[in-house]
């Protein structure tokens, strides 16, 4: 048997750290082992997903050195590797399982899903949703039918009693049936969710080896059992432990930076990255810290992984970043520094906006460092204003940061429509409302055009400006988080039903 394992990330925003982390486990298992590992694009979600996302990935992984062995533009015998141009495969699969009987139509909208659960959680239950609460009687479904109602495909699971699934890390695990929901699998645009398309994508594309992180440990029983409906042998399963913030919750953005494309344009180097996720969780046999990938995929061996939740800690990767650079002789640092601060794709995107503004030479430092260098120092008085309080600027620069975390292409017109739709919104001068804009990615008023700076030096770094000037100016507490982003959803709904109005 051949080991196949895979990487199946989904394009919808920025490539994130915790995508590298279970490529780089998944390519080491396979290489320990002689096999082949997978890139897979999960792109069901037609409405987030996009190319330019998509490359992103491509571009951030290559970047790691985390290549793969068959994918989107590679090619090879399983494809397509993406889940949108695989739609006939699922359709195919659901009407087995729909003919077989393991799933049913279900017709119920919405506010009926609502009552449903308000009724078990009236009733003292504490269960899921099964196919005996969803089933509609044959006149009723054939109704909704005629009247073109709406309809998902959803899976039967069992009522009560447990589910055993192995795991190579934590052995048998058992899981509570009674909790698990009759899961939508063909959703009412006709594309699948995650549990079909992967259970049917792994099978087809002899997975032998699906690790994956522990969020998905709980949907196992719900593989397993498609896995048996369809008479197919499930993969050998394993859940890596967790990413988290230091703070030990989840990592995430809003607590610590989680795009690839982050460390790059802060200058990280890529070795020293990989080298940081490696050990997250897992160590080397002579507990060493800084290692190389092949050394890594000749040590590896899996079961040295620990489930304790490893702690993604940028100080710590800054130091080990900081061993990689200076084991650099200097025309090997010279070289990471010109390809960095200086590369010639961004330099020449960065020079148009700054020729202007300079006499000599000595002058692109002060007028354009920050396209190249790091955040710039401010301080709640680099936020001073004649009209506005610093208070007003902080929920200003929620508000957009919020708008453009949503936001799905990075130009800066679109990124100008986010601002001035809030400004609109808010009454406020479009000026003023990208005051605050400004002194957060340029640490000045005085810059050139600042959503042509944002977008220069790109989404990541751009929201990690924003997130640094919202701390400056005394940071969002939970419970005021709550309250703004209440406030910023009641803005979005306004102006989309001005925009109707307007057409």
């Amino acid at each position: 048997m051949t080991v196949r394992t895979r990487v199946a990330p989904s394009p919808t925003g920025d490539p994130h750290v915790g995508t590298a982390y279970i490529a780089l486990f998944n390519l080491c298992f396979a290489r320990q082992h002689g096999g082949e590992f997978i890139l897979r694009i999960e792109d069901t979600d037609q409405a987030r997903s996009t190319a330019a996302s998509e490359q992103a990935i491509f571009d951030a992984l290559r970047w790691l050195g985390l290549g793969w062995d068959e994918g989107p533009d590679v090619g090879g015998p399983h494809g397509p590797y993406r889940q949108s141009e695989r739609s006939e495969i699922y359709r195919e699969h659901a009407q087995r399982l729909l003919d077989s009987g393991h799933a049913f139509r279900c017709y119920r909208t919405p506010e009926e899903l609502e009552q449903l659960r308000e009724a078990l959680k009236s009733s003292g239950e504490q269960r899921a949703l099964k196919a005996s609460d969803l089933e509609l009687t044959a006149d009723e479904v054939a109704r909704r039918e005629a009247a073109g109602a709406p309809s998902v495909v959803r899976m039967r699971v069992p009522e009560t009693g447990r589910c055993p699934v192995e795991d190579m890390l934590r052995g048998t695990v058992e899981l509570d049936w009674s909790l698990v929901d009759a899961q939508i699998l063909m959703k009412s645009d006709g594309m699948p969710t995650y549990h079909l398309a992967n259970v049917v994508d792994d099978h087809l594309m002899g997975i032998t080896h699906v690790i994956r992180g522990e969020e998905w440990l709980n949907s196992a029983p719900k593989h397993k059992l498609l896995y048996e409906y369809f008479g197919w042998d499930m993969p050998v399963l394993c859940h890596m432990p967790l990413l988290r913030n230091p703070d030990k919750s989840k990592l995430s953005k809003r607590k610590n930076p989680t795009s690839i494309s982050y460390y790059r344009q802060k200058g990280y180097l890529p070795e020293a990255l990989v080298n940081y996720l490696g050990r997250m969780g897992w160590s080397m046999p002579d507990e060493k810290e800084k290692f190389t990938l092949p050394e890594m995929q000749a040590a590896f061996d899996i079961k040295r992984v620990s489930l304790g939740g490893p702690v993604f800690d940028v100080e710590k990767l800054s130091w080990l970043n900081g061993q990689w650079l200076r084991e650099l002789d200097d025309d090997a640092f010279l070289e990471q520094l010109q390809q960095w601060l200086f590369n010639r794709e961004h330099a020449l995107a960065v020079i148009p906006h700054i020729k202007s503004r300079v006499e000599t030479l000595s002058q692109v430092v002060e007028k354009a460092g920050f396209c190249f260098g790091d955040a710039p120092a401010i301080t709640e008085n680099s936020f001073v204003h004649s009209q506005h309080p610093p208070e007003d600027m902080k929920e200003w620069l929620q508000y957009l940061l919020w708008s453009l975390e949503a936001l799905r292409t990075w130009e800066r017109d679109a990124i100008f429509a986010e601002a001035k739709s809030l400004a609109d919104g808010l009454g406020v001068k479009v000026k003023d409302f990208l005051f605050p804009v400004f002194v957060a990615i340029a640490g000045t008023a005085a810059s050139f055009s600042v959503v042509d700076s944002m977008a220069l030096i790109g989404p990541d770094l751009s929201r990690a400006r924003l997130r640094q000037a919202i701390e400056v100016l005394g940071g969002v507490s939970k419970k005021q988080g709550k309250k703004l982003e209440k406030q910023w959803l009641a803005l979005r709904s306004e102006q989309a039903d001005q925009a109707i109005d307007d057409q």
